[in-house]
């Protein structure tokens, strides 16, 4: 179990290190090249950033956050929410590639990895599995606080609340016209910072769907013995760096809204002692 442990930590930390990585790369080397470009070595670890930088950090999270669950509920639960998650946002970014709905008219760029049938980058449903993972726990810890019934449901809808808060001050950064490399493109323009309101509502929707269906196949509720250090750590470092992003471009009322919507309320959560301990899971078996 030491063992497991370990491997978490690792792979956490991993995570950690590609997401500060991109942030230099992304405000530091790509507008000072002056910095780097003399230097042989350095030139070549830009150019290496460039075709792989943009992948690695998400790689990272989700080889951490499935370590976790592994950890903590078990492979049945970690591989059903890992399936579940990655097909069904996957169908949905396809879909939105294709028609706008339900995000909106947008184009990946070629700086996440290789495209599913040249539209959607490997990266992304990954993405939605790990950050999606996150806010499921840190919603399940919520739920259980509360005690309200329908613990299920409530995990859920806290969980969706959460994923949802992370695109509101990411989508706005990362496609923004003063990003030297955009990850995305928009073709529509919104009330939000220049974004489509039906993205927020899309993002909604994808996160609650693979949510509630992964809930259906497990039949349980999840409560976790130890508070989850390893997804509210996840959750916080993303959420800081779309904060950094933000803050990068100008985008100062989205940090705003994440501080309130998401960062005050993990840290009520983390009034529970952190531990990265061995973590135990019990579960409440749910009405057939």
């Amino acid at each position: 179990m030491k063992h497991d442990r370990e491997v978490v930590l690792a792979l956490f930390l991993a995570h950690l290190v590609a997401l500060v990585f991109g942030l230099v790369g992304l405000l530091i080397m790509l507008p000072h090249p002056d910095l780097w470009a003399s230097d042989p070595r350095a030139v070549r670890v830009f150019d290496w950033s460039m075709k792989y930088a943009g992948s690695v950090h998400i790689l990272f999270g989700a080889a951490a956050m499935f370590a976790y669950g592994v950890t903590a509920i078990g492979w049945r639960k970690t591989g059903i929410f890992a399936v579940v998650s990655a097909v069904l946002s996957l169908t949905f970014e396809l879909v939105g590639t294709g028609t706008g709905w339900p995000f909106g008219n947008y184009a990946y760029t070629n700086f996440l990895g290789w495209k599913v049938l040249g539209r959607v980058p490997y990266t992304i449903p990954l993405s939605w599995f790990y950050m999606g993972f996150a806010a499921y726990l840190l919603g399940s810890v919520l739920a259980g606080k509360l005690r309200w019934r329908q613990q299920g449901l409530w995990t859920c809808l806290f969980g969706a609340f959460f994923l949802s808060v992370w695109d509101l001050v990411l989508d706005p950064a990362m496609a923004h016209q003063s990003l030297r490399i955009r990850f995305w493109e928009w073709s529509d323009t919104g009330a939000y910072f220049g974004m489509p309101v039906k993205n927020l509502i899309g993002w909604s929707l994808t996160g609650l769907c693979f949510m509630a269906l992964s809930r259906i196949c497990w039949r349980a509720d999840v409560t976790l013995d130890a508070f989850p250090a390893i997804p509210l750590g996840v959750y916080a470092a993303n959420l800081l760096f779309a904060m950094v992003i933000s803050a990068s471009v100008g985008l100062w009322w989205p940090i705003v809204l994440a501080v309130a919507l998401g960062v005050v309320p993990a840290i009520l959560l983390s009034r529970w002692r952190p531990v990265i301990g061995r973590m135990r899971a019990r579960q409440v078996t749910a009405d057939a």
